[in-house]
């Protein structure tokens, strides 16, 4: 009798673990899915996106869209930003908080990956001094995974262009320093707090960044107010709530 309990039980654990190995399987796959899905989405607004960039005044004639274009998809669509050598080239969008398209897309369904916005505390025309970018951090370089890319110093120093595209201007984009910070961190999110004086940020940034471009340093004290920054953010994995930040200097567009 004990040894036909002793079988039963060892036959019952057997089942239980064989069970357990199944429903494991099975969410890995299904969790494995479920990710392909968020960034299949992703990529395919983005590359209905692709097509609706805005022309710059520079370009051909038959290249790029009207900004008209991505306003009638969406109003809260305020900039198109680029970094050159990533694949950071999206629509930004502005909602009420910084929560309305943290998982939105640009046509407003919800969407894990979410969009790319400008903190809802700055002016939706980009008139501040200081103005804060958000964006997912995901793997292969989506949204905002190709911040990574400047922890690299020789892609750092490399990689410097960019472009904000407004409806009725342009900037030019220069990258000055790369940062990693606490989500906590007043001095990069609190935009609006600078008003005429970026001292405290150059002090920052001088004190803490991972790498930093001593000439445009230098010359944004000299112009101590006089030109704009865009700061972009995402998440990170150093520590708990870390975030990569990479400067821009916001310069006007020439044209050729």
């Amino acid at each position: 009798m004990a040894r036909w309990i002793l079988k039963a039980a060892n036959s019952f654990l057997n089942f239980v673990v064989i069970l357990s190995l199944c429903v494991s399987g099975l969410y890995a796959g299904y969790a494995l899915w479920d990710n392909n899905q968020v960034y299949a989405a992703a990529q395919n607004v983005q590359a209905d996106m692709i097509k609706l960039k805005p022309k710059t005044v520079d370009a051909e004639e038959d290249a790029g869209a009207s900004f008209e274009e991505l306003l009638a998809i969406n109003e809260d669509v305020c900039a198109w930003v680029t970094l050159d050598n990533t694949n950071i080239d999206f629509p930004v969008l502005q909602g009420d908080t910084n929560l309305t398209y943290i998982n939105r897309d640009v046509y407003g369904n919800f969407a894990l990956a979410g969009s790319i916005y400008l903190d809802s505390r700055n002016e939706h025309e980009f008139h501040d001094l200081v103005n804060l970018l958000y964006g997912h951090h995901m793997d292969d370089g989506e949204m905002f995974g190709d911040l990574d890319k400047y922890k690299d110093e020789t892609f750092f120093n490399e990689n410097t262009k960019g472009s904000l595209i407004l409806p009725d201007r342009i900037y030019d984009l220069e990258t000055f320093a790369c940062l990693l910070v606490g989500a906590s961190e007043d001095v990069i999110f609190e935009p609006q707090e600078y008003k005429s004086n970026i001292k405290t940020l150059l002090d920052f940034t001088e004190q803490n960044a991972m790498y930093y471009n001593k000439d445009k340093i230098a010359e944004l004290r000299e112009t101590n107010g006089e030109q704009q920054i865009l700061i972009f953010s995402t998440c990170s994995t150093e520590f708990t709530d870390a975030r990569t930040i990479v400067l821009t200097i916001m310069k006007p567009h020439s044209g050729r």
